[in-house]
Parts: C-alpha cells; structure tokens; sequence
C-alpha cells in the first residue's frame, strides 16, 4: 500500500488518493457488519491501509502548502 500511495503522492493525484480511501472505508464498514467468521485482522490490515491513505494526504497538503 505504501508504494501505491508514494505513487500518487509523486502523480499529485488527490483524487485517486480519496478514491482508495473511500473504497477502504466501504470495505471496512462491509465486514464490520457481517457475522459468522471472524473477520478483525482484515478490518485491521485495511484501517492500517487506510491510515497509509490519509498519511499521502497529509504530505500533499504540506506539499501544497
């Protein structure tokens, strides 16, 4: 995830950062709702994923600023 990230971070590509994020956030709300297996070290990988996402957000920001 980190090298995706660094990707668009080089690309200035927000959009396609927000994208991935979004995405992660659906899967994660997904398996949060479902029952009968346990599903927490995926929910972990992708809340970590996620916190990868929103770490290429903040160096456009600074980037941009």
């Amino acid at each position: 995830m980190e090298l995706i990230v660094d990707g668009y971070v080089s690309l200035n590509d927000r959009g396609a950062l927000d994208d991935l994020r979004m995405q992660r956030r659906k899967l994660a709300v997904d398996l949060k709702a479902r029952t009968g297996f346990d599903y927490q070290a995926t929910i972990q990988q992708i809340e970590d994923d996620i916190i990868v996402i929103e770490a290429g957000l903040a160096r456009l920001d600074a980037a941009t600023s």
